[in-house]
């Protein structure tokens, strides 16, 4: 993947018979992602907090491509009784998947507490997709060419975890939190990578970021001078989620992505461009750091995933 031969949504192989599902499908780099998969012949379930915004996305993909596959499910992240339900659907009516992307997410809002009584941005950009990935993982595990994608961002190698005090109650800072979610996505893709390894499974764990790319992250939750900055200083310079989904789109579907990589931009500093394998963070590559939030994680979902 060089930069004069960078990798393009063209070159993905045919999915026809192949069952993904999207969080978070109805806008932004959900909806790009959705578009091309459909595009190619799968057959995406569209995992959506506003059902009515999902099934006009649906509409809007099939307008453009009649006899696309496409379902619309109500799924609420920030809520894990809402996350077994999804799930409990998706496995009634599908024996097997073969993409979860974990792709939603929420930043820098006001604190907020999720359903469950955790801060919202660790809620539904971490243990959503974590009880999402565990509650699915049997039927990944009966998929074709299964993987989880957990999307990421750039942003992680400024985050940590503040296990003192998750939930911000002593001390809050919007962008700080969601750096720490992102960075929790990071650390989660990979040790589901080394924990999917060492049980011999084939499902494979690859994390991606979009580089800096305009969608309604960057208006519909922030506040303040992070909305100015983002929703409207720096919007010239982003790129189009067309162009950002694709580092998503090449860990859900390349036949080359592995298991444990990071796919991201390829131009400066990982902003824009092409997909490329990029570097995680010492910090979130750390198996003890890993081992840590994955046993918080169980312990704050009671999810236990199906691996020996």
């Amino acid at each position: 993947m060089t930069k004069q031969q960078r990798w393009t949504a063209d070159q993905i192989p045919d999915q026809a018979e192949r069952v993904f599902v999207v969080t978070g499908a109805n806008s932004g780099l959900g909806l790009a992602t959705t578009r091309v998969l459909a595009r190619k012949g799968g057959h995406v379930i569209l995992a959506v907090r506003d059902e009515a915004k999902g099934r006009r996305a649906a509409a809007e993909i099939t307008a453009e491509q009649p006899g696309a596959g496409l379902e619309v499910r109500r799924l609420d992240l920030a809520d894990l009784d809402s996350v077994r339900a999804f799930a409990d659907q998706v496995r009634a009516d599908h024996p097997r998947l073969d993409v979860l992307v974990n792709n939603a997410g929420v930043m820098a809002p006001p604190r907020s507490l999720s359903a469950q009584g955790h801060e919202l941005q660790f809620a539904c950009n971490h243990l959503g997709h974590f009880a999402l990935t565990g509650l699915l993982l049997d039927l990944l595990t009966k998929g074709d060419d299964p993987r989880v994608v957990t999307v990421s961002s750039a942003n992680h190698r400024q985050g940590h975890l503040h296990f003192d005090d998750l939930s911000g109650e002593r001390a809050y800072s919007p962008m700080g939190f969601y750096n720490q979610s992102k960075f929790a996505n990071a650390v989660f893709g990979r040790e589901l990578h080394r924990r999917l390894t060492t049980a011999g499974s084939p499902v494979r764990s690859v994390l991606a970021h979009p580089g800096y790319t305009s969608t309604n992250l960057q208006t519909s939750s922030p506040v303040g001078m992070v909305k100015v900055l983002f929703g409207h200083v720096l919007a010239p310079l982003a790129q189009r989620p067309e162009q950002g989904a694709l580092p998503q789109l090449y860990a859900a579907t390349a036949p080359d992505a592995q298991g444990g990589e990071f796919i991201g931009p390829d131009g400066f500093a990982e902003l824009r461009g092409g997909p490329t394998r990029v570097p995680l963070s010492t910090a979130a590559a750390d198996p003890g750091t890993g081992r840590r939030l994955w046993e918080l994680s169980e312990r704050l979902t009671d999810v236990r995933f199906p691996l020996p």
